[in-house]
């Protein structure tokens, strides 16, 4: 698979961003700093929408392997998703729970560490071996001086 480049990234980070959005965070509890989206309100449907709710969250695990993320942010990934479903099963406080874990936010954030990890990697410099060489040359020349004169 081809590696994709930092305009790919972007517009990765973009969809899931929108999409934590509107699954996590999309509406605000008045008076409280506490939000929560569409993922929690589906969950409150017994067994089936904690299920859908997994499979909406499958769509940043498939966006991370369009761009290639690491077998470890993957799993980290899964992980996450499936916290949030076994959590979500619990009566009652499963809705709470998918309220707060927001696994999708969670998820959507270690891929933007990681694409940013990757974005950095490829903007690197080469290595400056003309400055090694020059350097290397000085030093030797400092030497060379130094062992005349004693």
């Amino acid at each position: 698979m081809k590696n994709p480049g930092p305009e790919q990234h972007r517009s990765t980070l973009a969809r899931l961003e929108t999409f934590s959005y509107w699954t996590d965070s999309n509406f605000r509890i008045p008076f409280t700093k506490v939000r929560f989206g569409l993922s929690p309100l589906i969950g409150i449907i017994p067994v089936i929408g904690d299920f859908a709710g997994l499979v909406l969250s499958l769509y940043v695990l498939y966006e991370a392997r369009k761009v290639n993320a690491s077998a470890r942010i993957q799993r980290r990934m899964i992980r996450n998703m499936l916290i949030e479903f076994v959590g979500g099963l619990i009566p009652v406080l499963g809705d709470a729970f998918d309220a707060l874990f927001k696994a999708n936010t969670r998820n959507t954030e270690l891929l933007k560490r990681y694409l940013h990890e990757q974005l950095e990697i490829e903007v690197k410099k080469p290595f400056p071996w003309f400055t090694l060489v020059w350097l290397s040359g000085l030093i030797l020349l400092a030497i060379w001086l130094v062992s005349i004169f004693y």
